[in-house]
């Protein structure tokens, strides 16, 4: 027996499943099984985490819920390890198209989830959950303060749904959760934000919580620091400070996400265009607005402030890519030559945040531009979020191999 087919088996996984978790068609991943070509390195990995942690994806080892779903970034990374999503909350509709393109849908896509009770919410092992961020990040509190608007808890619009997440908790109890936000979470309100949600988490619903902030500098050419906070409701061994990461020094540059323009990509008509791949003028800034940004940029250094375009080539690393990229693009501009910079295109974007990469089964984009870096800029990066799985995994596979031996326990008595 092969060994990419050996430990398919063992990871419980069909092929279109195996395909599906390592990122591959199943075209190549059928020669893989048959033994035509070799597997990649990583996708052998991948399924020898699955096959060693005993997680069954074909029997549903575990079932999570995916709340402020976004395009499903969360979504990615637990089903790699064998989860499957049995509840989507997302109220965005382009958000929910591109969610719908991309997933499995055998479960209602749920809209607002204020309007939503906990009752109507499925009985599952782990909550996910990427609440807004806009209360609580640099950019947001100071739009609010420049319209006059309050922000975190006091916000009414978005600071209050961690209370949501937290009534989810409250009623359904699940084994585990994983929440994500932008690294200014911990220090809004200088600290007492964050106060009031460990001590939701901690004292009010009794987890026992980790927290930390992950540069997804180590996994993708980009600069992006969040907050994860990770809980069980039982005690364990679990500690977050002993993930480890790849060495960001030696960690992927910018030419692994450009579309390479020599040819070797197929042209898609709206990205690329022409024999040789070339990425489509439209995404070639105006002299107007290369000449807007150059002056803003010369003005503020001028004033001593370090504001203005981050202009990067094929061996950068790029800022964080975020949700107003659409409007000039000024935070990642692709040097060109004799020619004006350009944006990364939404394909790019997608390889960018590790949604797909050159050579996979790419990430559907159903959506207009505007909507797609929006979405791309408000998503987690999917290594980060693998990663992160794969940590819990050892210790969600305890607390699903303790429940189901509780269930026989009390069966037998019974």
């Amino acid at each position: 027996m092969h060994t990419f087919s050996e430990l398919r088996q063992k990871a419980g996984l069909t092929i279109p499943e195996a395909a599906r978790c390592v990122g591959f068609d199943e075209r190549t991943v059928y020669r893989w099984e048959s033994g035509e070509t070799s597997p990649r390195k990583s996708a052998i990995e991948l399924l020898r985490i699955m096959a060693d942690s005993r997680i069954d994806n074909h029997a549903s080892s575990f079932s999570f819920i995916d709340l402020f779903a976004g395009i499903g970034g969360l979504r990615r990374g637990f089903e790699t390890i064998g989860g499957k999503c049995v509840f989507t909350s997302e109220w965005d509709r382009f958000s929910q198209e591109t969610y719908r393109a991309n997933y499995p849908m055998d479960h209602e896509l749920a809209g607002d989830i204020t309007k939503i009770e906990a009752d109507d919410i499925p009985e599952h092992d782990v909550l996910l959950a990427g609440f807004p961020c806009q209360p609580f990040s640099l950019a947001g509190v100071s739009k609010k303060n420049s319209l006059g608007r309050a922000h975190g808890f006091q916000c009414d619009m978005q600071g209050t749904l961690f209370f949501d997440v937290a009534r989810i908790i409250a009623h359904h109890r699940p084994k585990a959760f994983l929440l994500e936000n932008v690294k200014n979470l911990k220090s809004h309100d200088k600290g007492r934000t964050f106060d009031v949600i460990m001590k939701t988490l901690r004292e009010d619903l009794g987890y026992q919580v980790h927290t930390r902030i992950v540069d997804a500098r180590s996994w993708v050419p980009q600069h992006r620091e969040r907050i994860f906070l990770v809980g069980f409701r039982e005690e364990n061994e679990f500690n977050l400070d002993n993930l480890k990461l790849p060495d960001a020094a030696s960690g992927p540059r910018l030419s692994s996400i450009l579309h390479p323009e020599d040819g070797s990509e197929v042209a898609d008509g709206h990205f690329i265009e022409g024999n040789q791949g070339k990425v489509s003028p439209r995404y070639t800034l105006s002299g107007h607005l290369w000449g807007y940004l150059q002056d803003y940029a010369e003005k503020h250094r001028l004033k001593g402030n370090g504001f203005g375009f981050g202009l990067v080539g094929p061996g950068d690393v790029a800022r964080t890519l975020s949700a107003r990229y659409h409007k000039d693009g000024s935070e990642i501009l692709v040097k060109q030559k004799q020619k004006n910079p350009r944006r990364l295109t939404p394909r790019e974007c997608a390889r960018l945040m590790g949604f797909d990469k050159p050579g996979q089964q790419e990430f559907k984009i159903p959506v207009s531009d505007t909507q797609a870096y929006r979405q791309f800029g408000n998503a987690v990066v999917v290594p980060v979020v693998e990663a992160m799985a794969r940590h819990m995994a050892p210790f969600l596979q305890t607390a699903m191999e303790k429940d189901t031996a509780g269930h026989r326990k009390v069966k037998a008595v019974a």
